[in-house]
């Protein structure tokens, strides 16, 4: 049966190996994280094999990735700090980091620089063995440039995060775009609103998880579907307790999952 999987600390309460435990109880069999700090990765392995949890991926660090694509030590720094996830991957034997290329309504545009930048990152990558998803945000053209400038790389691939398509680009569309090079999801539901990016369980919010499910299958994708819900990115859970919360999202999950599979 295909894995399910959920993101570290979706809601705060819970003790790491505490929240770990829990979330193998309710049938989760993978997870992703932050780039964590080198010394951390041997305690997080043990505590993920100890639950038969799979450390599928982390996600790397978002903020300040509009400098990526500008002249200066800011986009230099920013660089390093994508290498860094990629090592960290390699060290804690994490096939996926799942990486941003923008952020904001109004990111730079496509700059030499920054197509050299992450050139560097996927080559990196590649030696390490590590794979690179990019995930849809709110510009379609700059995740469009790297799956044409990267279409000769195996280990480059999609990250489709659902609820960022409801709310960040309403109407568009990405898996008929890019489906056929998904592998990793980020599954959650909104409200629709646009630019108000609420991590909910799916279900909960206006998104056509019909639809979703759909193209999921349509790709031919067989791996996890993980979910990146977040309890405090809304009042929608306010006053829910960590284990109601859990059982909640991996009810949805395993519902959504009938829904692929079939």
């Amino acid at each position: 049966m295909r894995r399910i999987g959920i993101q570290m600390h979706a809601i705060p309460g819970l003790e790491p190996e505490a929240y770990v435990k829990k979330i193998s109880e309710l049938g989760f069999t993978a997870t992703f994280t932050g780039v964590p700090p080198i010394d951390r990765i041997p305690w997080l392995k043990e505590m993920f094999g100890k639950y038969g949890i799979l450390w599928e991926s982390m996600h790397a660090p978002f903020d300040g990735i509009n400098n990526i694509w500008l002249e200066g030590e800011a986009g230099d720094t920013m660089l390093q700090r994508l290498l860094n996830g990629v090592d960290a991957c390699a060290a804690a034997e994490v096939p996926i980091l799942v990486v941003h290329l923008s952020s904001g309504l109004k990111p730079p545009s496509i700059t030499d620089v920054g197509r050299a930048r992450f050139a560097a990152l996927v080559a990196h990558a590649g030696e390490k063995g590590v794979q690179i998803a990019f995930e849809n945000q709110r510009k379609l053209a700059n995740i469009a440039w790297a799956f044409e400038a990267f279409e000769d790389a195996p280990h480059v691939g999609f990250c489709y995060d659902a609820g960022h398509e409801g709310c960040f680009t309403p109407g568009r569309q990405y898996m008929p775009l890019f489906g056929k090079k998904l592998i990793f999801t980020h599954l959650h539901d909104n409200s629709g609103e646009f630019d108000h990016d609420e991590h909910l369980i799916p279900f909960d919010g206006k998104l056509d998880m019909a639809r979703v499910a759909r193209q999921i299958r349509e790709s031919g994708y067989e791996g996890t579907l993980m979910l990146e819900v977040i309890a405090k990115n809304s009042n929608h859970y306010e006053g829910v307790d960590c284990d109601t919360y859990l059982e909640k999202a991996a009810a949805a999950i395993k519902r959504l999952r009938d829904m692929v599979d079939g």
